[in-house]
């Protein structure tokens, strides 16, 4: 079947749409200035009113968790429970308490687009600090495997930060969570570092050049979502940062995809939140 802009030249001219840069939409200049036709509000009012759900803020801090396996563990132990005023259509969370404080995760937010459209979401619904816990790959041949990595930037190789900036090679961790997370996390054990990582929408479509080129430039990691997380929390003015547990390399002889125990995600999770009720509380 051919695609869009591989089609006959007639069929495109049918449709006024050419092979110029301004009609493909990621080469092309989004609207960046425009209000949105579309906001997170308007699907919270929607679920709330169709599902009967009393409007309700979320938890001050939110966990976004890409692998889900981590929430799944802590519902069964009953540390988490079902937050039922969560006013979404695609996600459950799931709240706890800690030290007091109210905390939340939403399960199985894999890649930008849908990161980003459960961020957009928690953000109308009162989160004041969203978080991502991605899981990633190695770049870095002198990072140990299994790490954790926080994010302070991001390289763009997504698209969904070009629907919020303009243009860049990188987008900088818009906050200063990152100065509290990396001391919390060495309290799990961890080999923890922070710096800079690679995001991609196509995680087998990484090549050895690409890893290596990234790899020269400093880059620890590769993963599916800060990028994206960044230039949202940077358009929308949203405290958002983002943690890296670094499994596996293809160049890694060793066992693969080593996330620990669930005890240890059990306190990777609590050190993140102790570090967003510190930074929340230097505010």
């Amino acid at each position: 079947m051919l695609s869009l802009l591989t089609a006959a030249p007639s069929a495109l001219e049918d449709m006024s749409i050419s092979n110029h840069p301004a009609d493909i939409p990621l080469l092309g200049s989004h609207a960046l200035d425009e209000e949105s036709a579309f906001l997170p509000e308007d699907l919270l009012t929607a679920v709330r009113k169709l599902r009967g759900i009393p409007e309700r803020e979320v938890p001050p801090i939110c966990i976004l968790e890409f692998d889900g396996d981590l929430t799944d563990s802590m519902a069964a132990s009953g540390e988490l429970l079902p937050f039922k005023s969560w006013a979404c259509f695609h996600t459950a969370m799931f709240a706890g308490t800690l030290d007091g404080i109210a905390w939340g995760m939403v399960p199985r937010t894999i890649g930008g687009p849908y990161t980003v459209l459960v961020a957009e979401q928690l953000w109308a619904a009162g989160a004041k600090l969203i978080v991502g816990l991605s899981s990633a790959g190695r770049v870095s041949p002198e990072l140990p495997l299994p790490s954790l990595v926080v994010a302070t930037g991001a390289i763009r190789d997504e698209g969904t930060s070009l629907h919020y900036l303009p243009p860049s090679p990188l987008v900088l961790c818009p906050s200063e969570v990152t100065k509290a997370l990396p001391g919390e996390l060495a309290s799990t054990g961890w080999h923890v570092e922070s710096g800079i990582v690679w995001t991609t929408d196509a995680p087998y479509r990484e090549t050895l050049s690409q890893l290596q080129h990234w790899s020269a430039r400093g880059v620890l990691a590769v993963e599916m979502q800060a990028a994206s997380l960044f230039a949202f929390g940077v358009a929308r003015d949203a405290d958002v940062a983002l943690v890296a547990v670094v499994s596996n390399a293809v160049d890694h002889t060793g066992d693969s995809f080593d996330t620990g125990t669930p005890s240890d995600g059990r306190r990777i999770a609590h050190a993140i939140v102790r570090a967003g009720q510190r930074y929340l509380r230097s505010l």
